[in-house]
């Protein structure tokens, strides 16, 4: 049976994740409380930010952005978007 959290991103009842997904108390925090689907898009806006800013998982002050804009993506709803950045009309 899959694990079940209440999502804060999605504020509904969804599968959580199998594992935490980062170190410290960030990858607890959410690990408790953030489902897959939501963590999928998270991954998403985190792949437009490494192309787009060309950053470096490997770089330490790359990686401390990552966590702060992950943590403002699923928990504050206040993500940046890569300077110039246009959403396509879909």
């Amino acid at each position: 049976m899959a694990r079940t959290v209440f999502c804060q991103y999605e504020q509904r009842e969804t599968e959580g994740l199998d594992f935490s997904p980062w170190p410290g108390e960030s990858g607890t925090r959410v690990f408790a409380n953030i489902g897959k689907p939501a963590w999928a898009k998270w991954l998403s806006h985190q792949t437009m930010l490494i192309n787009e800013n060309r950053l470096s998982p490997l770089n330490p002050e790359h990686r401390a952005y990552l966590e702060a804009e992950m943590l403002k993506f699923l928990f504050e709803g206040d993500a940046e978007k890569p300077q110039g950045y246009q959403p396509v009309d879909q």
